[in-house]
């Protein structure tokens, strides 16, 4: 990806990859379900992981997907080819839209606040290119998940001319060199994995997942919340038109804000998460930037599984502007390894089985390591 997603992994998966390792049991996966731009699914992916990758962002789960997706699946023949369907799409006369009156100086004239994210004449791009992917897949042009790669691309895209300082959560005053460079969209690389890929947005507490999956969990681990940091890409991945407010137009998120945010609420929720989860083996990715306490995690987790606290490395903290650059510090990068006791996983099924009523066949996983 071309921009710095919050607590994204590009900087420790290689060294997440180890742990992650090459499937050992039939028919599980890597399930990656705060899945962000899905660089660590990818990495499971390379490894010959069919990976199922989750979020409750439309946006996040987009980019993910087109990361994993093998070429073969995605030829675009309706329309010449994927390099003949970018550069069609490159050529798209602009349009003012949706993303041009809201999001451009032209939200003066329509909003009364000059928003500047885009330039106008990107803004139009942009409005202009979501409505031709939209067309297209419409038309029977593109299949579901050759419109998805398009409009991944289409972020990226975005990303490269945005006027923000790291995310959406604001625009810069003054105008960056970057945001004068006209959308464009460029090919990206597809890798060769074969695997199967499952895609979707839930909450996390509501995904189904099994015994003999390996679950990577990623969840946030301060006050910022996705829905309300990245609004504009959800805007675009969704292409509708929601009401927006405030100086910085943010879409309606409320209703995708994350318990794992809150301070009070994040240790509570994190240790229910993994308790309710049938996998026998759960990855955790932990900051010491976070605001959940590791020893109280530990404590919790320890009475029902085995956990392993595996250091990965010292990253440089977010710095999205000179001021938090100044006093940024580095932040220490862990892996929790959590394998599940067979007795615990024995009698949660046995309660299971007891309310359904229903015998429930029991499959033990082995973590790789």
């Amino acid at each position: 990806m071309t921009f710095r997603y919050i607590g994204s992994k590009s900087r420790v998966v290689h060294y997440l990859a180890p742990y992650i390792g090459q499937p050992t049991n039939a028919g599980g996966r890597f399930v990656d379900l705060f899945c962000g731009t899905g660089v660590v699914a990818e990495c499971a992916a390379a490894l010959g992981w069919d990976v199922w990758v989750n979020d409750n962002l439309h946006s996040a789960v987009t980019m993910a997907t087109a990361r994993v997706v093998d070429e073969c699946r995605v030829p675009f023949r309706s329309l010449g080819g994927y390099e003949a369907a970018v550069s069609l799409l490159n050529e798209v006369p602009p349009k003012q839209g949706f993303l041009w009156r809201e999001y451009s100086p032209a939200s003066i004239v329509h909003c009364g606040v000059e928003r500047r994210y885009f330039t106008e004449d990107n803004a139009g791009r942009l409005d202009a290119m979501r409505a031709q992917l939209a067309d297209w897949y419409h038309d029977g042009l593109l299949s579901e998940l050759e419109h998805t790669v398009l409009v991944a691309d289409l972020l990226s895209a975005a990303n490269r001319a945005a006027n923000i300082a790291g995310t959406y959560g604001c625009f810069l005053s003054k105008w960056q060199k970057q945001a004068f460079e006209p959308v464009r969209v460029i090919p990206r690389v597809f890798g060769i994995s074969g695997c199967q890929v499952k895609a979707t947005v839930e909450d996390v507490f509501s995904v189904q997942v099994q015994e003999n999956d390996v679950v990577y969990l990623d969840p946030p681990y301060t006050k910022r919340q996705y829905a309300s940091y990245y609004h504009i890409l959800e805007t675009i991945a969704l292409n509708d038109e929601p009401e927006v407010q405030g100086v910085c137009g943010l879409r309606p998120w409320k209703e995708k804000a994350s318990p794992f945010c809150y301070k009070r609420r994040a240790l509570s929720a994190l240790i229910n998460l993994i308790e309710q989860l049938p996998a026998n083996c759960i990855l955790l990715s932990y900051s010491d930037e976070g605001h959940v306490d590791l020893g109280a995690l530990a404590d919790a987790l320890a009475v029902n599984g085995k956990l392993d606290v595996i250091p990965l490395k010292e990253i440089g903290r977010y710095r999205p502007n000179k001021t938090a650059s100044a006093n940024g510090s580095a932040v220490k990068e862990y892996l929790i390894r959590y394998t599940r006791n067979t007795r615990s996983s024995t009698n949660r099924k046995k309660e299971k089985n007891d309310e359904l009523s229903v015998p429930i066949r029991r499959k033990v996983a082995q973590c790789t390591a």
